[in-house]
């Protein structure tokens, strides 16, 4: 195993200096620990670290709402540290909230909110939900105003341009209305708030929607739509996109680093070994043209150990664990053994799952294994 923490020292600087100015300058430290994410959340994490990239935003508004594009100021937009997303509901959805100008006469300062959603099935209700956090914005901007005592006469909420993100597999078959959430005479459908929605369903899209830019996120979400794929149809994704990165300008070549970790942790995350070889070898053959220094091939394939180190100890863990549940419901039928699968899951140390499972086959109850693991 390379040791992996001289490489990041040395290659930090470059990385940061070599990439394109629209890009968002790629940051050692946030690769590591997309490295540590649990595999359920891989998901919502590497979205939001793509689309956090001014340079993929645009490259998401040119796929599905183009009228727009040319009219936003993507050099000034600016990302909003905030989210609206309740914590109970942050495993199946996150957002961001992007701040632009609008080029107009006045220079309308306009929202891009973007929903990331990555449950499996359609929610009927998201059209409610949008809503519901488009208007905890317009409310923040409310509450500045009053705490900054401006006269409500010079409000001026900003509009929203509200974009749904979908990765999951159901298709959707119309989009995001609160109409469908109410049975209403026609005449009254007049009162009911309507907006549009700028929709992505990553999975549903075709292959010309997604390449439609021919941006290094457009490919990536070629990528992502076949993750569940066999290796056969996985790898062929792959070898496109080998194709399609040596026809690279100069200008399009820096902002493909980004891109490339994002594969490498897409397959680590979800595919076989075999498929990374691939990667490697497409890699390899335009490191030049991707003006990737050795030190940072090198990283690459640095992180890929370590997560396959990781990987072998998420699986030991995972094992433990389950090993644990099999015992107490083998020995505690009556109990709803599975309320204490999620706090096992937060226990990171192998040998405290090994003394917990050695408890589970000793201790004389359920209650009292509960409270030996509350020690």
């Amino acid at each position: 195993m390379r040791d992996l923490y001289p490489i990041i020292i040395s290659t930090k600087t470059l990385l940061c200096a070599g990439l394109h100015e629209n890009i968002t300058m790629l940051d050692i430290n946030e690769i590591l620990s997309l490295l540590k994410t649990p595999l359920d959340q891989f998901a919502d994490r590497s979205a939001k670290w793509l689309l956090a990239n001014i340079d993929n935003l645009r490259a998401l508004l040119e796929m599905i709402g183009s009228d727009l594009v040319d009219a936003l100021d993507f050099s000034k937009a600016q990302l909003v540290n905030t989210t609206f997303i309740a914590d109970n509901l942050r495993e199946q959805e996150s957002d961001l909230v992007f701040l632009l100008p609008f080029r107009d006469a006045d220079e309308t300062e306009v929202m891009i909110y973007i929903l990331i959603e990555h449950q499996s099935t359609v929610d009927p209700a998201m059209g409610f939900r949008l809503l519901f956090y488009m208007c905890q914005i317009w409310d923040q901007q409310r509450q500045k105003w009053v705490s900054e005592n401006v006269p409500k006469g010079e409000w001026r909420f900003r509009p929203i341009i509200p974009v749904l993100f979908y990765t999951g597999e159901e298709r959707w078959q119309t989009l995001p209305s609160l109409e469908r959430l109410m049975d209403v005479p026609e005449a009254l459908t007049r009162f009911i708030p309507k907006f549009e929605t700028l929709f992505l369903s990553v999975k549903g899209a075709s292959d010309e929607t997604l390449l439609k830019t021919n941006r290094p996120f457009g490919w990536l979400m070629q990528v992502l739509k076949q993750e569940k794929a066999d290796t056969d149809v996985f790898i062929s994704v792959l070898e496109r996109l080998g194709v399609h990165l040596g026809t690279l300008s100069d200008a399009e070549r820096a902002s493909w680093k980004q891109a490339i970790y994002y594969l490498y942790l897409l397959i680590f995350y979800r595919r076989s070994d075999a498929e990374r070889e691939t990667l490697e070898a497409i890699v390899s053959e335009h490191q030049k043209s991707l003006r990737l220094s050795e030190e940072e091939a090198t990283l690459m394939q640095s992180l890929a150990e370590r997560y396959l180190e990781q990987g072998i100890e998420r699986g030991a863990r995972a094992n433990a664990i389950q090993n644990i549940l099999a015992v107490l419901q083998t020995r505690f039928p009556e109990r709803d053994t599975q309320s204490v699968e999620r706090t096992l899951e937060t226990v990171l140390d192998h040998d405290r799952l090994t003394e917990l499972h050695l408890t589970a086959l000793q201790i004389p109850t359920f209650e009292d294994f509960l409270e030996v693991f509350k020690r």
